[in-house]
């Protein structure tokens, strides 16, 4: 039996992406951008297949060679979303924060980004309830990004004596996170901007937080 060498194996895995690879790669792109904008304006439901496609300029061919179908296409829409945010909070200095003031740097950043597409916000609440097991698991790993971030600073918060270790942070992370979410729809139904909606989730914070801070 033949065995590609080991640096063989590494040279062939280095090697460039082909034209073809690339070309499928923006074609990804083209669709996910044309998708973001018309679930925004649209909704979900709203939003067909062929209207993401004639708005990307391509067929309804091209983008199921590029997703399984019209769920698989949102899901990659808000994983992506969650990865664009993970590299924008992956700049801030949060290690030179205290952890409150970590928490808020990077729900602030959240928030500001995501005010501009509270149709998006609107469509992935709704379709949550709906999206089958795969999709779930694919939306939590994108999702992961940024909890993992706010685990990291609670985490810090405990080991630095800033909070105390009878926190759990765990499920303190979840609860943020519930927080942070369900605060959107002041902003859909109450039009709160992106200040309004930081002041009620630092009130937040200090209220989850008032029996692990140090002094307590």
């Amino acid at each position: 039996m033949n065995h590609r060498p080991a640096y063989a194996v590494a040279a062939f895995n280095d090697a460039p992406p082909t034209r073809r690879a690339l070309a499928k790669q923006r074609t990804r792109q083209r669709l996910l951008e044309a998708a973001r904008r018309l679930f925004a304006e649209r909704g979900y439901e709203a939003a067909t297949v062929r209207d993401i496609a004639a708005a990307a300029d391509l067929s309804t061919g091209a983008v199921f060679a590029s997703f399984a179908d019209k769920a698989e296409l949102f899901t990659e829409v808000i994983v992506s979303d969650y990865e664009q945010l993970a590299e924008r909070m992956d700049a801030l200095d949060l290690e030179a924060l205290p952890a409150r003031e970590a928490l808020m740097s990077i729900f602030a950043i959240a928030y500001q980004n995501q005010i501009e597409q509270l149709g998006l916000i609107q469509a992935a609440i709704s379709f949550s309830w709906q999206r089958d097991h795969t999709a779930e698991l694919r939306s939590r790993q994108g999702m992961k990004l940024l909890t993992a971030l706010i685990s990291a600073v609670l985490q810090r918060g405990v080991q630095s004596g800033e909070l105390s270790d009878r926190l759990d942070v765990r499920l303190t992370t979840e609860m943020l996170w519930d927080c942070y979410m369900a605060n959107y729809r002041r902003a859909i139904f109450d039009h709160w901007d992106a200040k309004a909606l930081c002041e009620r989730l630092s009130a937040q914070i200090d209220l989850m937080l008032a029996g692990f801070r140090a002094a307590a």
